[in-house]
């Protein structure tokens, strides 16, 4: 019975995901957009060390699930971010996962507008560089990739998050992937305010301030954020309440 009510709530996500037109973009990715939308900062203006962190619907069928998340880096005086993310072509094709840039922060994905959902300016953000950079050149899945339920980009910022606390990352439900940990079955929450469960992102539960409560199966997350006064859904993402 309880299976069978579960299918059929996810039935009716997909329905009302495709029914409500959530974005996605289904031209070729070649010709895709990938200007920016005018949000980040000019690092020609803005000298002070900015760290960002953006997520986006997925290219093509994929948006309908999940995110793509990357993060942008300026240390201080330095006239261009530098942009992270994991992009599976680069495994399939023999090189790392993790790839770096200089493309915009705010620059969409493939045709499909970013969201900032993380940032911190100044010394804070100085003194955390360092360790992000040095957890970006240590992440243990850099020659691996899979869509669900992960190593993915969405586990790659969820490392960052934990390795810079001051952040407070609290990665969008869609951002399947976020819940494959590293290493073990107990970690930190991404946002450093909590901990949580996961089975190798498949199920699991993870308690924070920052998250609030959040229940994973089978790659999909369900959750409430009291802090925030939502609630969270797979495909739909975060509905405030």
């Amino acid at each position: 019975m309880w299976s069978a009510g579960f299918l059929v709530f996810n039935l009716g996500l997909v329905l009302f995901v495709f029914l409500s037109g959530t974005h996605t973009t289904s031209s070729h990715w070649s010709s895709a957009s990938r200007a920016p939308i005018g949000i980040a900062p000019d690092p020609r203006i803005e000298r002070q060390a900015i760290v960002q962190v953006y997520a986006a619907r997925a290219f093509s069928w994929r948006g309908y699930f999940g995110v793509h998340s990357w993060i942008s880096i300026k240390p201080p005086e330095a006239g261009h971010f530098d942009t992270y993310e994991v992009i599976g072509w680069r495994v399939r094709y023999g090189g790392n996962a993790v790839s770096v840039s200089r493309r915009a922060p705010d620059s969409r994905w493939f045709g499909s507008e970013p969201r900032l959902i993380a940032e911190f300016r100044g010394k804070e953000a100085e003194a955390a560089i360092p360790r992000l950079l040095t957890a970006i050149q240590d992440y243990r899945h850099n020659d691996a990739y899979t869509v669900w339920p992960g190593p993915n980009s969405n586990t790659f910022i969820a490392h960052l998050g934990r390795v810079a606390p001051e952040l407070r990352l609290d990665l969008p439900p869609t951002a399947v992937g976020k819940d494959f940990l590293p290493s073990g079955f107990w970690a930190k929450a991404p946002s450093g305010t909590g901990y949580q469960l996961s089975l190798s992102g498949l199920l699991g539960i993870l308690i924070a301030w920052e998250e609030g409560l959040e229940v994973n199966l089978l790659g999909l997350t369900y959750g409430i954020d009291v802090k925030d006064l939502s609630i969270k859904l797979p495909m739909v993402g975060r509905i405030g309440l």
